[in-house]
This record gives C-alpha cells, sequence and structure tokens, in this order.
C-alpha cells in the first residue's frame, strides 16, 4: 500500500468497524443518525453514514469516531483497530504491527523494559492508570469489610457473630490501608500538578482532612 492510499484504506477500516459494530447493536442508519443527534451532533447524518460505509465517504474526523463510539456503546479504539479480528495492522504508511502493539501505542501504554521518563505523556498516563487501580481496591475493600460487618449484625448466634466481628475487623483493616494508600497516592499526584479524577461518593472521605488525634488537639 502507497502513502497516499493508506488515509482511504484507514478510513475503510474504520467504516467496517462501525458496520460490523452498528449490526451487533441492532441499528439501523437513521438511528445511529439520531443518536450523533441526541448527543449534540446532527453535522452526522443517515446520508453520511451511508456514503461511510458504502466507501463514498473516504475520511472520517475525531469528532465523528468518538460520537459514533458512544452511539453504538465501543470505545473509539475499537472503531480504529480491528483487535481480536486481524493479527495485524498497518498503524502508520509502511508500519505494520500486531494490532495488539497498535492498541496500545495508541493507548499510551509503556514498554516493559524501558520505562517512560516522569513528565512525559505516557508517565502521566501511567500514574492515572495506577491511581484507577487504588481506587478500584480501595472500593473493593471497603464494600467487602461493610458486608461483613452487615452480616456480622445480622446473625443472632452470639459466637458466630463474635467471629464474624473479628473477621470483619481484619477486612476493615485493609481497607483503611488501601483507601491511606489511595489518599497519600492523591497526594503525590497533587504535588506534580496533576489533578487526581473525582472519587466516588463512597470513597469522598478519602480526600477530607484527616480528624487530629487527642494528643495533637491539646498541643
Amino acid at each position: 500500500m502507497t502513502p497516499h492510499q493508506w488515509p482511504t484504506a484507514f478510513t475503510g477500516r474504520i467504516a467496517q468497524r462501525l458496520r460490523d459494530s452498528r449490526k451487533a447493536a441492532g441499528l439501523t442508519m437513521a438511528e445511529v443518525a439520531q443518536g450523533c443527534a441526541d448527543r449534540g451532533f446532527p453535522e452526522f447524518t443517515e446520508h453520511s453514514m451511508k456514503n461511510l460505509e458504502s466507501g463514498r465517504k473516504t475520511s472520517i474526523t475525531v469528532a465523528e469516531v468518538v460520537v459514533l463510539a458512544a452511539v453504538l456503546g465501543v470505545p473509539p479504539v475499537s472503531l480504529l483497530f480491528p483487535l481480536g479480528s486481524s493479527a495485524s495492522v498497518e498503524v502508520l504508511p509502511g508500519c505494520e504491527v500486531s494490532t495488539w502493539d497498535a492498541v496500545a501505542w495508541f493507548t499510551g501504554e509503556s514498554s516493559l523494559d524501558e520505562p517512560p521518563s516522569e513528565g512525559s505523556a505516557r508517565d502521566v498516563l501511567d500514574v492515572f492508570r495506577q491511581h484507577g487501580d487504588l481506587v478500584t481496591a480501595a472500593m473493593s475493600s471497603y464494600a467487602l469489610a461493610r458486608e461483613r460487618r452487615r452480616t456480622a449484625s445480622t446473625t443472632l448466634d452470639r459466637a458466630r457473630r463474635a467471629t464474624l466481628l473479628q473477621r470483619a475487623e481484619g477486612y476493615e483493616e485493609h481497607a483503611f490501608e488501601d483507601c491511606q494508600e489511595l489518599r497519600t497516592f492523591r497526594g503525590r499526584m497533587r504535588d506534580r500538578d496533576l489533578a487526581p479524577p473525582a472519587l466516588p461518593d463512597e470513597l469522598a472521605f478519602v480526600d477530607q482532612p484527616e480528624t487530629p488525634t487527642r494528643s495533637e488537639d491539646s498541643e
């Protein structure tokens, strides 16, 4: 494929993924166009969809990809690269790589053998991924601790209740440690002038100032 042909071929690949995703979602072209309009993008019409799927429309904008992905309920990157249906893809003119490598490059995944330099675009992406992992861990341990406490409170057998309460305390300790780690990490993000994402309501307390101890109160 020549560099001149690559942009049209790239758009054609997106059109194919759009067609497949539309059919999988059970939507007509008119319904996709209406979905675009409902999301504030009426410029993409049923006619636009017909031209794209038929190959008459040989280019597509980033805005169109993002809105169409939202309408079809798929990640935008899945429209760009045929992960799962093609082993390799010409990610740039004359540059064919595995489809997964193309996706990883597009999403900013860091290579395993060469960490990104601090402050680079990849480094920032890694920081936010790590933050997401910490939020997931804290949510999971917090919910588990709360469920163990609830189970203990509804048990009538005293011996079993005591055992369950003891277990609940252990889970609560894990939840406390996970939340502390998340709080510290968010603090480090702010020190780097990175704005942490908003926390789920269940973890809103993580950003609240710590309550001083009695010894601190008396100072």
